[in-house]
């Protein structure tokens, strides 16, 4: 028989499942803090529960772990990992560790596959397979957290929904499982340490506008005219910049977040300083910090990584005009978990 993940149940749902065993209903209470706030995917750890529930539990019920069936580790530290799902799917979470900042970042991923196919991403190749459930999310929080301890003496300190697939197409698991993050009674990380990337998913970015979601932005942007972004991400054509900008108007106005643009630069593309003044104008709506990331090999894409004599010069332009810019360099490419490597690769070049 095929037992049900207990994870899927919300605090009220497992109320009623203690209570048809015939226990009260603050025993919900604690299997729940067993499972989100220590971490626990074994029913025999939940020492505070009779053997009569342990033994009930599982005999009904179930944790389909991740599997770790890869892993490498980066010159400079980053930790890539893959999972394989319930149903031997495999995915992809990047721990990235800079001690100097004391920042331990965990790049979560969202989606098995991604269906917006970027022109310059990976994953956008191996194409949409499904959403992964909210459980699948946070567990790569609580193994990756536990990497973090074991390898770097240190817990995570930030949570990035950069990884695999678009979370604004997963949106309802995307949010459950930051609220098992953020939730008191669970892991208790602060929303201000949280970051979802996205392409543009105007009706997602409104969303989180309407249900008041106060975790940090990051728009993947890469181009800042129409024409560009089109042939950069497909999903432009439908989520044009006009209404991806007056989408984050709304979710700014409304909830005063934290919003950065993302913005891959491509030799002799997207590098002039042309394309730097139409990226300026796009900053005069709302606050806004622009992150600039060198390009990262990925194989059959005909694009190129701009010098940095470039990449520098198109910074300073910014700067000038008093946009906060910073340059990222790239971690873990030569592992390929730099942004838009992930794709399962764990042969080197």
């Amino acid at each position: 028989m095929n037992k049900t993940d207990i994870r899927i149940f919300s605090l009220p749902e497992l109320e009623n499942i203690a209570q048809a065993y015939g226990e009260p209903k603050f025993k919900a209470k604690q299997i729940y803090q067993w499972i989100w706030q220590k971490g626990v995917m074994d029913f025999d750890e939940m020492t505070n529960l009779s053997k009569n529930l342990r033994e009930n539990l599982k005999e009904s019920y179930t944790f389909n772990k991740l599997q770790n069936v890869h892993q490498q580790i980066s010159v400079d530290g980053t930790i890539k990992t893959g999972w394989k799902l319930e149903d031997n799917a495999i995915i992809e979470s990047v721990l990235i560790p800079v001690p100097k900042d004391t920042r331990y970042t965990l790049c979560v991923s969202s989606q098995v596959g991604c269906s917006l196919n970027c022109k310059f991403c990976a994953t956008g190749k191996l194409k949409k397979v499904r959403n992964l459930k909210d459980y699948e999310i946070y567990e790569q929080f609580l193994r990756v957290n536990n990497q973090s301890i074991e390898k770097y003496n240190h817990k995570l300190t930030n949570i990035v929904y950069m990884g695999m697939g678009e979370p604004l197409l997963n949106y309802n698991n995307v949010l459950k499982s930051i609220d098992k993050i953020t939730n008191p009674n669970a892991s208790g990380y602060s929303m201000k340490r949280i970051t979802i990337s996205t392409a543009g998913i105007v009706k997602g970015i409104n969303k989180l506008a309407d249900d008041n979601i106060k975790v940090n932005i990051a728009l993947s942007l890469h181009a800042a005219d129409d024409k560009k972004r089109n042939f950069l991400m497909p999903i432009n054509e439908t989520n044009n910049l006009k209404d991806v900008i007056k989408s984050l108007t709304n979710l700014y106005d409304k909830t005063k977040v934290k919003i950065s643009f993302e913005y891959i630069m491509f030799k002799d593309f997207n590098d002039s300083l042309d394309d730097a003044e139409k990226l300026y104008k796009l900053t005069k709506h709302f606050p806004v910090k622009i992150n600039i990331i060198e390009y990262n090999y990925v194989k059959g894409v005909d694009l190129k990584k701009t010098d940095d004599d470039k990449i520098n010069q198109f910074a300073k332009y910014l700067v000038d005009k008093g946009v906060m810019t910073t340059v990222r360099r790239s971690r873990g490419k030569d592992i390929d978990a730099a942004c838009g490597q992930l794709a399962n690769k764990i042969e080197k070049k």
